[in-house]
């Protein structure tokens, strides 16, 4: 169920343990996965035939650029999971097939929601009536809900770890950091619905957008607090009161 490994220490958590420093085999499908999600985003594409084409297809560069910085981010987080616990067990490769199933489903509507909404907003190279607004409502619907169920899946992950906590040897540092992994997912998973939800009332339909963007000062605030309250069980760790 656990992969064996040294005591190095997490470089973005200093104090946490790395329990699986190998890759596994769960970890090559995955990165197999992923990396088959970005072949998607970019077999669409044809080769430019005239300089014309050539600029119309940089202006998706953007939208790519975009895509591909968020399946990076999942990708990241997994990998972290991966590295911090080591789990190799029917759970994890569930939960983790889950995840993927849901990444796969995730990219068309990704690619589609920034194609739009740069191509189309920002260079006006799509028509703006090529999508009504009820259409446009469900796009914003199927893209808050999936990501929040990637995020969903995410934060099983690191309920199933923590529920693991004796069995993996998680220290009181290692054990609070996984509650703010696990609080820091929520609030992603809490933050798709919400967008969701709003996109399916037309009158605030335009906030669903909005949403996202509130995630990034919440996230860093959020981030700021948890340094400094993992402050003393550092400083436990250096005084060997830690367990």
């Amino acid at each position: 169920m656990l992969r064996s490994s040294g005591a190095t220490e997490s470089r973005d958590l200093p104090g946490f343990r790395l329990r699986g420093r190998e890759v596994a085999r769960l970890e090559s499908f995955s990165d197999a996965v992923f990396g088959f999600a970005l072949t998607l985003l970019v077999v669409s594409l044809d080769v430019p035939k005239s300089f014309n084409d050539l600029v119309t297809t940089m202006r998706g560069f953007p939208a790519f650029a975009l895509c591909f910085m968020f399946l990076a981010l999942i990708w990241n987080g997994h990998y972290k999971f991966c590295r911090r616990y080591g789990l190799d067990d029917g759970t994890t490769r569930f939960l983790t097939c889950v995840m993927l199933f849901l990444v796969l489903f995730y990219v068309y509507p990704l690619k589609f929601l920034f194609n739009f909404s740069i191509n189309g907003l920002v260079f006006d190279s799509v028509p703006p009536a090529s999508m009504t607004g009820s259409q446009f409502s469900s796009l914003l619907v199927i893209y808050g809900l999936g990501f929040a169920a990637v995020y969903g899946a995410m934060t099983l992950l690191y309920l199933h770890a923590y529920r693991l906590r004796e069995a993996l040897g998680l220290n009181d540092l290692e054990k609070f950091d996984t509650r703010y992994q696990i609080f820091r997912l929520v609030a992603l998973t809490a933050f798709g619905l919400i967008a969701a939800v709003l996109a399916c009332v037309p009158m605030v339909r335009n906030w669903s957008s909005l949403v996202y963007m509130l995630l990034f000062p919440i996230l860093r605030t959020s981030r700021g607090i948890h340094r400094r309250r993992r402050a003393p069980y550092i400083a436990a760790m250096k005084n060997g009161l830690t367990e």
